[in-house]
This record gives structure tokens, C-alpha cells and sequence, in this order.
């Protein structure tokens, strides 16, 4: 399918892994120019060289989101190098584990920080280039604000937060056909969950028991497949589908728990 993004240009916000990374790869594959924004250079080039290699573009932009003014100077970047943004992907963010006993005063406005506020800050940035392009926003969730996880308190709030701001946009942005929509994020096969995974235990045995728990194949998410559903809904064959958020999850949160299969051992 020719989704029409050819040379335009989307921010993606943590571009070089995981997630990012794969929505970068897909923009590119349709021929669109992403904007790889995240934490260390070197990361980004190298996900920049991998666009080169498909025979796209693309600009990387080293910003650490969790810095309130890293938002404003990756827009201003952007929009310095070709003068328009069609659409952002905000997608940063870590699930760091900041509990309600466990944590803080600090270590939760520090988690809000590197999770929700840039969502909102790069999207008050680039807020007068998507009304003249009437571009999309995408917003990268996660299932624990709506089942909860235990112990990442910040984590779960920042992504209700996300949900809301979706609706919230979607409202305000009607009278400029910017479209705002969510992909809510279950289980996925990232670098990120992998490192966490590694740190229990009995990784293996873990790793079962959740794919036992996913209905559709009892097997994770991939990256891939929350990037192209991100990519499609950036692009305008989703022209008329705003507000929504939606689960590429394999229908890990809405399914009967009764199509749980039991681990084989």
C-alpha cells in the first residue's frame, strides 16, 4: 500500500532503539524523512546509517528529553534543516521502576520528566508546523495505565497521562485536521525488555509464562508491528481516525483470560 508520506518528515523521539528505531526503519521503507531524536549521538547515526543504506534520509538530533528545553532545540532543529514537520511520534521513555513505596517526591517528578512532559513539550513545539502541514501526532503507551504493573507508580501515571493528552489533543487539534492518536503498548519485544528480563531470576521461565499469556500466537509484539501500525496511522489512509488508542497487543489486555494457555511445563 502507498501510504502517501513520501518526503515528508516525521519526528520520531526516541529514534535509535527498540520501538523508535523500528518506526524509523518503516518511515523510511515508505520513503519518508524521520528525524531521529535521542539521548546519544552515536546511537542515532547509526540507526541514520541504516536509513542511508535503504537508500533514504534522514536527520539525527541528540537531545535528552528529560531536559525541558531539549524539546524546544529538537524542533527548532528539525524545522532549521527542511522547514516543515508532518507529523511526531513521541516515544521516549523508560519504565524505571519508581514505586509507591519504593520511591519519591524526586524520583517521581524526575520520572514524569523523562516519560510525559517531553510528549507534551515536543508537541507544543511543533505545533505550528503541523497546523500548516496538518500533520498527525502519534503517542507511544503502555498497557500499565489501564491494567497497572505493581511497583512503577511514575511509570503507570505517565502513561495515563499519555492516553488522556491523546483524547485531550485530539479535541483541540479538530479545527486543524491534526489527527492524535495512541498505540497502547503491551507486551514487546525490545532491547529494553530484554535487558529487563535478564535481570530476574529465572528469565527463561518468566518469558513463558508471559507469551503463555498473550492470545493471539502466544508469542510477544514486535517492533515492527507497532511501527507500521504507527506509520500507517501518521499517514492519511487513517484520515479519518482520531482520538483513539489503540492495542497492538495480540490482545493481551481485552481478551478472556480463559484463552490463557498454560506453560509447558
Amino acid at each position: 500500500m502507498n501510504l502517501n508520506i513520501k518526503d515528508k518528515v516525521f519526528i520520531v523521539t526516541g529514534g535509535a532503539k527498540g520501538i523508535g528505531r523500528a518506526v524509523v526503519i518503516s518511515l523510511a521503507k515508505e520513503g519518508a524523512i524521520p528525524v531521529i531524536v535521542g539521548r546519544k549521538q552515536a546511537d542515532n547515526l547509526l540507526v541514520q546509517a541504516e536509513v542511508e543504506a535503504l537508500g533514504g534520509r534522514a536527520l539525527s538530533i541528540e537531545a535528552e528529553l528529560s531536559d525541558p528545553e531539549a524539546s524546544a532545540y529538537a524542533v527548532k532543529e528539525t524545522l532549521a534543516v527542511f522547514g516543515r514537520i508532518d507529523g511526531l511520534v513521541n516515544n521516549a521513555g523508560h519504565n524505571d521502576g519508581v514505586g509507591l513505596a519504593s520511591g519519591n517526591y524526586e524520583g517521581f517528578v524526575a520520572s514524569l520528566h523523562k516519560n510525559l512532559i517531553h510528549y507534551y513539550l515536543m508537541a507544543h513545539h511543533a505545533l505550528d508546523a503541523l497546523k500548516s502541514s496538518k500533520g498527525s501526532i502519534v503517542n507511544i503507551s503502555s498497557k500499565t495505565a489501564e491494567t497497572g504493573q505493581g511497583g512503577t507508580s511514575a511509570y503507570a501515571a505517565s502513561n495515563g497521562g499519555r492516553n488522556a493528552l491523546t483524547r485531550e489533543w485530539a479535541v483541540e487539534l479538530l479545527p486543524f485536521q491534526i489527527r492524535v492518536n495512541a498505540i497502547v503498548v503491551a507486551e514487546c519485544a525490545t532491547p529494553q525488555y530484554d535487558s529487563w528480563i535478564q535481570t530476574l531470576d529465572n528469565p527463561e521461565e518468566v518469558l513463558e509464562k508471559i507469551t503463555a499469556r498473550i492470545p493471539l500466537e502466544n508469542r510477544m509484539t514486535t517492533a515492527e508491528e507497532i511501527a507500521d501500525t504507527t506509520v500507517f496511522l501518521l499517514s492519511d489512509k487513517s484520515s479519518h481516525t482520531t482520538g483513539q488508542l489503540i492495542h497492538v497487543d495480540g490482545g493481551y489486555v481485552h481478551l478472556d483470560r480463559s484463552l490463557i494457555k498454560e506453560p509447558s511445563n
